[in-house]
C-alpha cells in the first residue's frame, strides 16, 4: 500500500516540476511582449514535429493517465488508503489517407491497470469509489475496424472492443470518479454479459442516424466470460462463448445541429437481450436469456455566454427481472456545473446520488441462510452512493478532480449491516 502511495506522491511531484517551466515561459513571454503560442494539448508535445508527420501519415498516436488516491476515514469494514491507476495507449490508423480508403479507421488499444480498489479491499461496498479500479493487467482492450457511410451518418463497428464504447452509457457522468456515475449503470453489466472498457470482445456494432439530433443504435456481441482472465488478455480467440448479446437503443440529442439555439441534451431509451443460460438468482436451476431496459437523460438548463459554461441535470433509471438480476432497480440523478469562477471556464462542480436495488431473491436466500432474524426484511435494501467533486483544468492535459464520497448501506450487496462511510480523494488524468 505504501509502495502505491510513495509511486502516486512522486507523479504528483513530477506533475507540479513540469508546470513550472510551463508558467515561466507563459510569464517571460507576457513580460516580452513576444506572441504566445498556441496551448500544448499533450504533456509530450508534438516530438519536434514527428507526431504531426504521423498524423499527416494517416496514423494517430495517443496515451493517458488517470490515478486515484481515496482514504476511507469513516464507516465501512475497516479505515484505510488505496491508490490505482490506468495507463492507455491508442494507435488509430485513417484508410483514407493509408490506402485511400475513405471513411475507414482500424483501432488499436492496450489498456494496463494496477492498485488497490478502496471499495473491494477497504470499504467493502459494490460501487466502485474509484472509476479505474479491478482488473490489474495489461491487456487488449481494442482491435477494430470503423467504417463511415453518407458523411457518417451510417458508422459500422467490427471487431474487437468494448461493447460500452458506443452504448448504455453518459458522457456526463465522467465529472464523477465514482464508477457508477463515470462509466455505465453497473446493472447493465452485472446482470448479463454486457461489458465495458477495458473489457473486449467481438462484435459488430451498427449506428444509424435518422436525423443529425436523432441515432438509432443495435449491434451483436459475443458474451464469453473467460475474456476477463487475466490468462486470456492477449488471447481474444480464447474459448468460452456462451452466447450473443442483442442490444437496442434510440438516442435524441437536442441542440446538435449547426446554429441551432436549443440547450443541448442527451436521451436514451434502450433494452438488451442476451441468449446465454445462466443460474437463476436466489433459487435453484437454470435460465436461458437475461434482459433489461434503461432510460438515461442529460439537459443544459442554463447557459452562461456562448460557450460550454452552464448548468446541466441528469438523470438514470434501469429495470431487470428477478430471475436473472442481481440489481434489479437502479436510481441516479445529479447536478454538472461548467464554468465555475471568473476565468475558470473549463473547471466543473458536480454533485450527484445513485441507488442500486438489491434483488429481493437474494436477500431472501442469504437471511435464509445465514438465519438473520427478522427475515430478509432485516437486511439493507440496496446501496446508495453520494458524490460531490470540483474538476480543476490546470492545462488542456492535465485536470485534478478533489472528491468526496458518501456511501449509505455499504453492506448492502454482501448480505449484512455496515456503517455508512466517508472516502475522501482525488483524481489526477493527464493526456500524453
Amino acid at each position: 500500500m505504501a509502495q502505491h502511495l510513495h509511486l502516486h506522491a512522486r507523479l504528483t511531484l513530477a506533475i507540479l516540476l513540469t508546470l513550472l517551466p510551463v508558467a515561466g515561459a507563459h510569464a517571460q513571454d507576457v513580460a516580452s511582449e513576444k506572441p504566445v503560442t498556441a496551448p500544448r494539448e499533450t504533456l509530450t508535445g508534438d516530438w519536434g514535429g514527428l507526431r504531426t508527420r504521423l498524423k499527416q501519415a494517416g496514423v494517430t498516436v495517443r496515451a493517458d493517465y488517470v490515478g486515484e488516491a481515496f482514504a476511507a476515514v469513516d464507516g465501512g469494514q475497516r479505515q484505510g488508503s488505496a491508490y490505482t491507476q490506468q495507463l492507455r495507449a491508442s494507435l488509430d490508423f485513417d484508410m483514407d489517407r493509408i490506402v485511400g480508403l475513405s471513411g475507414g479507421i482500424v483501432h488499436v488499444t492496450i489498456n494496463d491497470r494496477r492498485g488497490v480498489g478502496l471499495s473491494s479491499d477497504i470499504v467493502g461496498n459494490r460501487l466502485p469509489i474509484q472509476e479505474a479500479a479491478g482488473g490489474n493487467y495489461t491487456r487488449l482492450s481494442e482491435l477494430s475496424y470503423e467504417q463511415n457511410i453518407d458523411n457518417g451518418r451510417l458508422n459500422l463497428r467490427l471487431g474487437y472492443f468494448a461493447m460500452g464504447n458506443d452504448l448504455g452509457g453518459m458522457i456526463l457522468g465522467c465529472n464523477f470518479v465514482n464508477a457508477a456515475f463515470c462509466a455505465h449503470p453497473l446493472s447493465e453489466s452485472g446482470n448479463s454479459g454486457w461489458y465495458n472498457y477495458p473489457n473486449a470482445r467481438w462484435g459488430a456494432a451498427v449506428r444509424y442516424r435518422i436525423r443529425p439530433d436523432l441515432a438509432l443504435r443495435t449491434g451483436v456481441y459475443q458474451v464469453n466470460p473467460r475474456l476477463n482472465d487475466p490468462d486470456n488478455a492477449f488471447r481474444p480467440f480464447a474459448g468460452g462463448t456462451t452466447g450473443v448479446l442483442l442490444p437496442l437503443e434510440l438516442e435524441y440529442d437536442p441542440g446538435i445541429a449547426p446554429g441551432s439555439h436549443v440547450l443541448p441534451g442527451h436521451y436514451k431509451i434502450g433494452a438488451y437481450y442476451d441468449t446465454s443460460r445462466a443460474a437463476r438468482r436466489g433459487e435453484q436451476g437454470m435460465l436461458r436469456g437475461r434482459y433489461g431496459v434503461y432510460a438515461l437523460a442529460d439537459q443544459m438548463i442554463l447557459r452562461e455566454g456562448t460557450g460550454n459554461r452552464g448548468l446541466s441535470i441528469f438523470a438514470q433509471f434501469t429495470a431487470n427481472p428477478e430471475a436473472s438480476a442481481q440489481i434489479t432497480h437502479w436510481y441516479a440523478a445529479g447536478l454538472v456545473k461548467t464554468g465555475t469562477f471568473a476565468g475558470r471556464d473549463a473547471d466543473s462542480i458536480s454533485i450527484g446520488i445513485v441507488h442500486a436495488q438489491v434483488n429481493p431473491r437474494l436477500r431472501r436466500a442469504a437471511a435464509d441462510a445465514q438465519d438473520i432474524p427478522g427475515g430478509y426484511a432485516a437486511l439493507p435494501v440496496g446501496e446508495t452512493a453520494i458524490e460531490m467533486s470540483y474538476g480543476i483544468q490546470l492545462r488542456r492535459w492535465l485536470s485534478i478532480r478533489p472528491d468526496v464520497q458518501y456511501i449509505l448501506d455499504p453492506g448492502a450487496f454482501s448480505y449484512r449491516r455496515a456503517n455508512d462511510a466517508l472516502a475522501l480523494g482525488g483524481q489526477v488524468k493527464m493526456q500524453f
